[in-house]
């Protein structure tokens, strides 16, 4: 049984959750028009929908942003999921090449991990594996884990 007060919705198991506003949600879902992402036009323009909920911060957004920043997260993770080849397939140093191309990288901002520049060039270009130690360092600084680099 779900008992309301108006601001809360309470379940009989204490769990509590912020009631959604139908007319707050549905004036956001008819502002944003998600869909199906059937290509990377519509992906970028609701990833930047959804970027621009993540920097409002997620314990700042309404009960109807966080409901929407949810949908949006499922459709452009099911689009990546048709799309992107799944990520065993990618090496070590594709994964590194992408995630700096994403991040405007270059080869000069990741001497702090791998010691020198020369040292990040063999890596990106295969002739050197990454180590465990270096591939921490990336995991570190991309917020990915290590694995995606050993």
């Amino acid at each position: 049984m779900i008992r309301t007060d108006g601001k809360t919705i309470v379940s009989e198991g204490g769990f509590e959750m912020l009631a959604l506003s139908k007319k707050k949600y549905g004036k956001l879902l008819a502002d944003t028009l998600p869909r199906v992402v059937t290509d990377s036009e519509e992906y970028d323009r609701l990833e930047t929908v959804a970027n621009k909920l993540l920097n409002k911060g997620e314990n700042k957004l309404s009960p109807e942003e966080d409901q929407l920043l949810g949908l949006l997260t499922n459709l452009l993770e099911e689009y990546e999921a048709r799309t992107l080849p799944p990520l065993e397939d990618i090496p070590p140093a594709g994964a590194l090449r992408f995630l700096m191309d994403e991040n405007d990288l270059k080869q000069a901002d990741l001497e702090d991990v791998f010691g020198s520049q020369s040292a990040v060039s063999r890596a990106l270009n295969g002739s050197r594996r990454i180590s465990i130690d270096q591939a921490k360092g990336l995991a570190r600084k991309f917020k990915v884990s290590a694995e995606l680099f050993i």
